[in-house]
């Protein structure tokens, strides 16, 4: 492809302003600064990002520097996907655990806090909530990220969410639409098929949608699924028919649409990333989610390249190009004008997230049992991590258990021989089996029968989705693996 000299002109400037670009590193990187100079409006922040809060707010008042109307996105859905507190697991609990609940002004007292946390480090766009219904319980990327898998329950708390966090002045960006929830693919390495009728699509899938748009979510995130009902020929992300016709014109929305990371597989491996993003600005995308695999000035060349060559060559309208870069300036407007100065003080305070996380812990006793009256051994079954959470945030009880109960030591397994190699490792101690989705990995199941044979006492903490049928004494769900999760399980295990 030719690369254009970067210049001043509108169509460049508008080419750039529709990126939301990610970086390296923890300070602003020298290219990042010269673009948003040439028209860059948005950054993206990711786990790499980020050391602390103190840090995260030196970095966007380093790139407020240069552009004080800047949209600082990040993908903060608390619970299991965390990029504030990537190394230590978050305080808030995720999206499956408020469900749990299900009180709405929990829900949105945990968004508030978290949107306030987020103004405080100039972060100003939030990708989340996720507002997929969890209607296949093996669904590989969603899972403890949905509320649930009621579709009215989803709603109401997908507008309780969009409530509380845009009332910080941060934008929230309500996904995947038209709703994820019903996958058996994750998207991050191919492209999913929801085979669903128009009826199923109207009442499940869009209804939270509806309500987040009525509860005026700023922006709404494509998902890279194909959904033949609507469009049998492209994902969500790439459809006209889907983005224009049926989010803008059916559903009413007029906010910033963006699109999921664009680098996913779903769509970079059959259109490939800068033909993929063309599509995405034509069929009404205004903003260009890309930077969690590609983070160099390159890939934003070659993207503000594709996006100009289309222009000219009559591909994609330069008003559509336009209106998208309208989208993202008018977001980046409202976010400066929404921001209570100060931000109030919050009656539920800081420690929403823990209180939160204790009222969505469900224990289930199948048998009469003493709490542990000494150390035990924390057996962590561990399943390979899916993108959208990595495999860099610390989960589980251990570290609580072993502050609890002085003594206590943990293991970590995986694959077919994970319960022999536990039960050794125990050496005779009552152990506390932790599972993540047990209902979708046979040898974690083949695990805990192997533990609870062994010994009936064994305490099984899950924290995924329990969708398996309870067993342990006692059997702990917390609905998440975020660290207030971990705080309130290990506090369940010692309480009994």
């Amino acid at each position: 492809m030719t690369t254009f000299t970067t210049g001043t002109d509108t169509l460049t400037r508008d080419a750039l302003a529709v990126l939301q670009p990610g970086f390296d590193g923890t300070t602003a990187p020298d290219w990042v600064r010269r673009r948003l100079g040439e028209g860059l409006a948005s950054v993206a922040l990711f786990g790499r990002n980020v050391t602390g809060a103190e840090q995260v707010a030196a970095l966007t008042a380093q790139l407020r520097a240069e552009r004080d109307d800047l949209l600082v996105a990040i993908d903060e859905e608390s619970g299991d996907v965390t990029r504030l507190e990537v190394r230590t697991g978050s305080s808030f609990p995720g999206n499956h655990a408020l469900g749990a609940v299900d009180d709405t002004d929990l829900t949105r007292d945990v968004a508030r806090e978290l949107g306030r946390r987020l103004a405080a480090c100039g972060v100003n766009l939030n990708w989340a909530p996720s507002a997929d219904v969890n209607a296949n319980p093996d669904n590989p990327v969603i899972g403890v990220r949905s509320f649930g898998g009621d579709p009215h329950l989803v709603a109401r708390h997908t507008a309780a969410y969009v409530e509380g966090l845009q009332s910080t002045g941060v934008a929230a960006c309500t996904k995947h639409f038209p709703g994820h929830g019903d996958t058996g693919v994750d998207s991050h390495h191919a492209l999913p098929h929801i085979d669903l009728d128009a009826k199923t699509l109207d009442e499940r899938e869009l209804r939270p949608f509806r309500a987040a748009i009525e509860a005026g979510t700023r922006a709404v995130m494509s998902a890279h699924i194909r959904v033949p009902v609507l469009d049998p020929d492209r994902p969500a992300t790439l459809s006209r028919r889907i983005l224009t016709d049926l989010l803008r014109g059916e559903l009413g929305y007029q906010g910033l649409i963006v699109t999921d990371g664009m680098e996913m597989r779903a769509v970079s491996a059959t259109y490939g990333l800068e033909h993929g993003v063309v599509l995405a600005i034509a069929a009404g995308a205004d903003a260009i989610c890309v930077g969690g695999g590609l983070c160099d000035e390159d890939t934003v060349q070659r993207l503000q390249d594709a996006l100009v060559t289309a222009v000219r060559s009559g591909e994609l309208p330069e008003e559509r190009l336009a209106d998208a870069a309208a989208r993202v300036r008018a977001l980046a407007d409202w976010t400066t004008k929404a921001r209570p100065s100060p931000l109030p003080a919050d009656a539920s305070g800081p420690e929403v997230g823990l209180t939160a996380a204790r009222r969505a812990v469900t224990v289930t006793r199948s048998r009469p049992t003493a709490p542990p009256a000494g150390p035990v051994y924390v057996a962590t079954f561990t399943p390979v991590a899916n993108i959208a959470v990595g495999d860099e945030t610390p989960w589980g009880v251990g570290a609580e258990l072993e502050r609890l109960l002085p003594g206590t030591t943990t293991g970590f397994f995986t694959g077919p021989d994970a319960g022999e190699q536990a039960l050794k490792a125990a050496g005779g101690r009552r152990v506390v089996a932790v599972v993540r989705d047990e209902h979708r990995h046979p040898w974690m199941r083949t695990a805990l029968d192997t533990l609870l044979a062994a010994d009936p006492d064994t305490v099984v903490v899950e924290m995924g989705v329990p969708q398996a049928s309870p067993r342990g004494a006692p059997h702990i769900a917390t609905h998440g693996a975020a660290r207030v999760c971990g705080v309130a399980a290990a506090e369940a295990v010692v309480a009994g």
